[in-house]
């Protein structure tokens, strides 16, 4: 069997899996800029092209350039809208970290748009979900520059940058979050139409006590430089949100987990998915075997798993 062939198995094998999972909640969103939800606009087995182009997002109150990597499908579209949120502890990484993923989803027939954001070091919470709610807006304005179309727009976050992907989710139209304006556009939204999440940090302070009990000095400073004040550990918890009862957005969500991530916790993001499902969330959840926390990082056969499955989310989510 030729790769090509594999993935393809792969993909309908994500697909099935995905379909059953969606229905086992219902979703709730709010409305999206730009008309009408796409109706089988996007194939996820196309093959094409692909330019890559740099432009500046935005600077940060300590004036640090944020940049935003585009990559751009190239062909007649106008094609569906992915924004990326990087991980890194809150304190480190930037656009270029899941660049695999990136260009596998553009070469789809996706606009794929990966933002910097403020690190931990420079501002902590909420500053970098700040920047990703402003994210939303920007993209929504902007991505008819390189032949998108927002109407559906979705977001992809790992490891923290699938916390505030679940925050954006969550909390679309928290004035805490909408703090920067977007004078050219007043009027656009932060909803988003579905997020898909590679090892998201469900439950922050159950990683800092995994930290703790590892004794892994650098997590625990990464977490605790983050959550300034402290309390905000619990505040900006999607775990305890949900347990808390707090009327959110419930928006569709893909959550990929390796089973061997002794960094997040597969038995944490069970219990996040179970609380979820409960609240009346539509979530699909896959553990990957033989997966640490960065597998999709590197070229194998879990990866291209991986890849396949988010592309089969974003195929049902804009067939709504």
């Amino acid at each position: 069997m030729d790769q090509h062939s594999m993935h393809r198995r792969d993909f309908l094998r994500a697909a099935a899996v995905i379909g059953a999972a969606g229905s086992a909640g219902c979703a709730q969103t709010g409305g999206n800029y730009g008309g009408a939800a796409m109706k089988a606009a996007y194939d996820p087995f196309a093959r094409v092209d692909i330019k890559v182009s740099e432009v500046d997002f935005r600077r940060t109150a300590k004036g640090r350039q944020l940049k935003a990597r585009i990559y751009q499908p190239q062909g007649a579209g106008p094609f569906p809208v992915l924004l990326d949120l990087h991980g890194g502890a809150w304190n480190n990484k930037d656009r270029f970290a899941e660049e695999p993923m990136d260009r596998a989803i553009a070469a789809s027939g996706v606009l794929v748009v990966a933002i910097d954001l403020t690190l931990a070091p420079e501002a902590p919470y909420p500053a970098s979900v700040q920047d990703a709610n402003y994210g939303v807006r920007w993209l929504k304005a902007n991505a008819a520059k390189w032949n998108g179309d927002a109407s559906r727009l979705g977001v992809y976050g790992s490891s923290t940058g699938g916390h505030l992907a679940e925050l954006l989710g969550m909390r679309p139209f928290d004035p805490r979050y909408n703090a920067i304006p977007l004078p050219e556009a007043p009027g656009i939204d932060a909803t988003v139409a579905y997020v898909a999440a590679r090892s998201p940090i469900s439950d922050p302070y159950a990683r800092f006590l995994n930290a703790e009990a590892k004794k892994r000095d650098g997590m625990m400073k990464n977490t605790k430089t983050y959550f300034a004040p402290w309390e905000s550990i619990f505040e900006a918890n999607p775990q305890q949100i949900l347990e808390r009862g707090e009327k959110i957005t419930m928006t569709p969500t893909l959550i990929m987990q390796g089973a061997l991530d002794d960094n997040v916790m597969p038995a944490v993001q069970e219990k996040f998915v179970k609380t979820f499902r409960a609240a009346g969330g539509d979530v699909s959840f896959t553990i990957f075997e033989d997966s640490e926390h960065e597998w999709v990082a590197k070229p194998g056969a879990q990866t291209y798993r991986a890849q396949e499955m988010v592309k089969a989310f974003i195929a049902r989510n804009l067939a709504r």
